[in-house]
């Protein structure tokens, strides 16, 4: 089975548990209402304009940005040029269901994950979330380092403040663009400041 359905102005062909790349829609889940056209084990239904009362419904999974394009506009002996570049947006949609009339989407069941060993309790995790410092403050750190240091651990000041020469060391490793002096010379001494 499988339908066409217009998405912000571009038809795409969808299948149940396939995902499609379309332009950017926000949102958890989705559900479009202009389908086109939808083929199943009765035949094939096309829509004037869209077949009545179908429905596509989908999960997005992530958004992304695509390749880079680049606008060149130039007026020869005019002293006229003008470059840009674009990377046009799009989601990743997981396709769940296609229904005709009348029909309801399938609930599926969500198994709940046993808790590893390894990974902290929940409580644990939201305990530390409360006390996080913002470390974008410290200048050098942005949205992604801020990310990094609280993979690795470091959600306070404190902890910034704290670190060995040996956790600096594994920290600039496994941390791309994060080199030693970064962390001894600029962001110890914000830490310190921002702390007090």
């Amino acid at each position: 089975m499988y339908a066409i359905v217009d998405i912000a102005g571009k038809q795409f062909k969808v299948e149940k548990d396939r995902f499609v790349y379309a332009p950017s829609v926000a949102g958890a889940s989705v559900e479009f209402d202009r389908v086109l056209l939808i083929e199943d084990d009765n035949g094939v239904e096309v829509g004037t304009p869209t077949v009545g009362g179908a429905r596509v419904a989908g999960t997005i999974l992530e958004h992304g940005r695509g390749d880079k394009v680049i606008i060149f506009k130039k007026k020869r002996r005019k002293g006229y040029k003008k470059k840009q570049g674009h990377r046009q947006g799009y989601s990743k949609i997981m396709i769940d269901d296609i229904l005709l009339k009348g029909q309801k989407a399938s609930k599926k069941a969500k198994k709940e994950e046993a808790p590893q060993a390894d990974s902290p309790k929940p409580e644990a995790v939201q305990a530390e979330a409360a006390v996080a410092d913002d470390l974008k403050k410290i200048n050098g750190v942005g949205p992604a380092f801020e990310k990094a240091l609280n993979e690795h651990g470091i959600h306070t000041y404190q902890q910034i403040i704290n670190l060995s020469s040996e956790e600096i060391e594994k920290l600039t490793e496994e941390v791309d663009g994060v080199t030693v002096e970064m962390v001894q010379d600029d962001w110890i001494p914000q830490a310190k400041e921002l702390n007090a």
